[in-house]
């Protein structure tokens, strides 16, 4: 099914999203990986504010190239969400809704996934520069000094995403294995 959502995510969006769907999301995301993630989570752990509010924000897991002319962002393809799953139990806790990445997840976040109401999309990787051309606005909002791992603010429109774990729990790369 396709759908067209408006990021922050609503609770209400996330939960009628069903594995396989084709979205299209228009709004704001924000950008973090690895190092970006352990900074957030070392300033939680030591009760410091975040540099966005979590609550039903969406986390693009993606490090841009850098960006042409008249261009607000390179190529902005995904990686790989693995990477962010010690700390995204936490992050979803803390009211995070949606993560855009590819790959599995593990089944603790599969678990908080479903525990928070939340949701896995997956861009398609190696179509970065296809993906940036959704990207409307970007603007360095967070640690800075990590180059291409710092934290993003992103105005996307049509930002083409697939839900690959829904807030019921269902997997669309375990769906896929049962069908082969």
């Amino acid at each position: 099914m396709e759908q067209h959502i408006k990021a922050p995510l609503s609770a209400q969006d996330a939960e009628k999203l069903r594995a396989g769907d084709y979205v299209y999301l228009t709004g704001t995301i924000y950008t973090a990986r690895d190092a970006a993630h352990k900074r957030m989570y070392e300033a939680i752990e030591k009760g410091e504010t975040l540099p966005f509010a979590l609550q039903d924000n969406i986390i693009y897991y993606m490090g841009p190239s850098p960006a042409r002319e008249g261009r607000p962002i390179g190529s902005a393809g995904p990686t790989t969400a693995s990477r962010m799953d010690k700390y995204t139990p936490t992050l979803l806790g803390l009211g995070l809704r949606g993560m855009v990445g590819k790959g599995r997840r593990s089944v603790p976040v599969q678990n908080a996934i479903v525990d928070h109401k939340a949701v896995y999309f997956a861009a398609v990787g190696g179509a970065g520069a296809l993906l940036s051309k959704s990207i409307k606005e970007s603007e360095v909002i967070a640690y800075d000094d990590l180059g291409t791992e710092a934290v993003r603010k992103l105005t996307v429109e049509d930002f083409p995403v697939i839900v690959v774990i829904d807030s019921e729990g269902n997997n669309l790369y375990d769906m896929v294995m049962k069908t082969d």
